[in-house]
């Protein structure tokens, strides 16, 4: 990420907290975040603060285009320029297929896809004003999730955004190719993070890969970070699944 500046949307805590953490690491010159928690955003950031990286933040609830845009307005503003925008945000409300309400579609479907629709359109709007890096003018990662490929109990609403998401990376990766600006996903298997341990899942995940474990954040923060930094100057329209072959495409 040497020399770019980075905006992380959903990277208050997890794993977006993780990708702003370790953008710094790998050289990024600025790095913004949006959150729907403002205090968290600004805590995520402290890091990269105490290293003179530069900085900026807004707190925004993506469901609107108005909300998002403005939000995505002020950061690039912020740090000057954006090259490159990571997707993180989303929500994961498990519920069984026959007891989905209309609230729990809505809102799965308002955070995962519009919310990322609204980023990615914030996002190109200005990629398309700034100069381009050799044949590069900006880079966008969406998070997916291998569950877009593989059934699970309890998920389908999620489940089905995440696959409407790597449909919509690919169309929005055609639209804008001759922009110079590539748009491409990463979906993660379940990662080893705590509230995976507690809830059960890790341990059935490390039964299933051939890897005989879960995924670690760093591991799947290394693929995004791969796919939105300056290495990558000629993927786009893919999705990239890091599962440990739990899943094969």
């Amino acid at each position: 990420m040497q020399g770019l500046k980075v905006v992380i949307v959903g990277g208050g805590a997890g794993l977006g907290a993780l990708l702003a953490e370790m953008a710094v690491e790998a050289g990024a010159a600025g790095v913004g975040i949006i959150d729907i928690d403002g205090g968290a955003a600004k805590a995520a950031l402290a890091p990269a603060e105490a290293k003179g990286v530069q900085t900026a933040f807004a707190a925004c609830d993506i469901r609107t285009g108005e909300a998002s845009h403005a939000a995505f307005d002020a950061v690039a503003a912020g740090l000057g320029r954006v090259d490159t925008l990571i997707n993180s945000a989303a929500i994961y409300p498990r519920r069984p297929i026959l007891e989905i309400s209309d609230a729990d579609w809505d809102a799965s479907m308002a955070i995962n896809i519009k919310g990322t629709y609204h980023m990615m359109v914030a996002a190109v709007r200005q990629m398309r004003a700034q100069a381009a890096d050799g044949p590069v003018r900006g880079r966008i990662v969406n998070i997916t999730s291998v569950d877009a490929f593989k059934a699970h109990p309890q998920n389908a609403h999620y489940a089905a955004t995440k696959a409407a998401v790597v449909s919509l990376t690919k169309s929005m990766a055609h639209e804008v190719a001759p922009d110079g600006i590539l748009v491409n996903s990463v979906a993660p298997a379940g990662m080893a993070t705590e509230k995976a341990r507690a809830s059960g899942f890790l341990a059935e995940l490390a039964k299933a890969s051939p890897l005989g474990r879960g995924g670690e954040p760093r591991e799947m923060a290394e693929w995004v970070l791969m796919a939105g930094g300056p290495k990558n100057t000629y993927m786009t329209g893919e999705n990239i699944i890091v599962s440990g072959g739990y899943i094969y495409a």
